[in-house]
């Protein structure tokens, strides 16, 4: 068995990123909501304000998978944390510890940075990842839901004046 390596993504690799961010949504079944072009990964990821980090895990010289996560704030914690956004491992390659090792470099970032939780998203179906996760020790929150505003939604709010309603 060939050795994991993680390593941080460049802008050289940015192809690559793109790569297993359509395999992702492919597997999810989000192929038509991908609208992420190397340019604009190019922008926000390796631009003067970068707004996530991604790192890719190599078997060989086969990119395997990837992590994609930026940072987040816990006022109860008084602390920074991680959103990991995007776990993948492609699916010929999983059961070899790609994941498992993905996330460890996750967490340890974390550690090195006081933050005090990594926290992410699984869509309700994906069986396998909620008992990988679990096996982890993740727990689920199932007290919350994630709201998002997007597209329209999100720009009706943007210019909607402040009358007090809505």
């Amino acid at each position: 068995m060939t050795a994991t390596r993680i390593i941080p993504a460049t802008e050289q690799e940015i192809s690559v990123i793109l790569e297993m961010i359509r395999a992702l949504a492919q597997y999810e079944g989000l192929s038509h909501e991908v609208t992420a072009t190397e340019e604009r990964l190019r922008k926000t990821l390796f631009g003067p304000k970068p707004a996530a980090e991604v790192v890719l895990a190599y078997q060989g010289l086969e990119c395997a998978g990837y992590a994609l996560f930026f940072p987040t704030y816990s006022t109860f914690l008084a602390q920074p944390g991680i959103y990991l956004e995007d776990l993948y491992v492609q699916p010929e390659l999983r059961g070899r510890g790609i994941g498992v090792a993905l996330l460890r470099h996750v967490a340890k970032l974390a550690t090195e940075r006081d933050c005090g939780r990594v926290e992410w998203g699984v869509l309700n179906w994906n069986q396998p990842s909620i008992e990988f996760y679990e096996r982890l020790g993740a727990a689920p929150l199932n007290d919350w839901t994630k709201y998002r505003l997007t597209g329209e939604a999100l720009e009706g709010l943007a210019v909607r004046n402040n009358n007090g309603g809505l």
